[in-house]
């Protein structure tokens, strides 16, 4: 994957030279509007199960001591954070993230502390990836804060039925890589396309 890691490094490089006017405007609008830090960081599993800090945009109120699993339309989840979160911009600040080689463009999202325990046998070959702002799972799962909206149990349904399959679509990158697919989901990932992958549409 030594292809995979320079174009890391350089397209997040060129996005963070070209995109910091609008990574200056949005932390100046949250500064306003959400008084508080502008990015939220917070502990991820990375490759090979090592924690790293993971920086995006706040898009909910300080100290609001909710789930990890986020539902479309909670409380916590301020107006303007929410307009983040719909076009994605709260992940910019995973760019750099990317350039310091904690993560990757594609590859699974980065679970908490927690979820990665669950992984067993097989399933933690999803462990040796550096996880991704976009990937498979991440297509698929695109409107899923919409989706836990619209079950009773939110964090039973994830626990359940999403993370499983999750689990199942990024063992599948792992074992099945492709840089030419890379490529075709972030195209995906910023053109809001859908794609097929592994015999169903993402």
């Amino acid at each position: 994957m030594a292809l995979k890691w320079i174009f890391d490094r350089i397209m997040a490089l060129i996005g963070l030279l070209f995109l910091w006017p609008v990574l200056l405007v949005v932390a100046i609008l949250i500064k306003i509007k959400m008084p508080g830090p502008v990015l939220f960081v917070q502990q991820r599993v990375g490759k090979d199960g090592k924690l790293f800090n993971c920086h995006k945009f706040r898009s909910m109120t300080v100290n609001h001591g909710g789930s990890s699993v986020s539902v479309a339309g909670e409380t916590r989840i301020t107006p303007l954070g929410a307009k983040l979160r719909k076009y994605k911009i709260d992940e910019l600040p995973e760019l750099w993230d990317v350039f310091i080689g904690n993560m990757s463009f594609v590859g699974p999202r980065p679970d908490v502390p927690g979820y990665a325990d669950k992984l067993k046998g097989e399933d933690r070959i999803v462990l040796a990836l550096r996880p991704g702002i976009t990937g498979p799972a991440t297509l698929k799962y695109r409107n899923e804060e919409e989706l836990l909206a619209t079950v009773a149990d939110p964090q039973k349904y994830n626990d359940e039925v999403i993370y499983p399959d999750k689990v199942r679509i990024n063992r599948f990158y792992a074992e099945h890589y492709s840089f030419v697919k890379d490529i075709q989901m972030i195209f995906c990932t910023v053109l809001g396309k859908h794609m097929v992958y592994n015999n169903e549409i993402i």
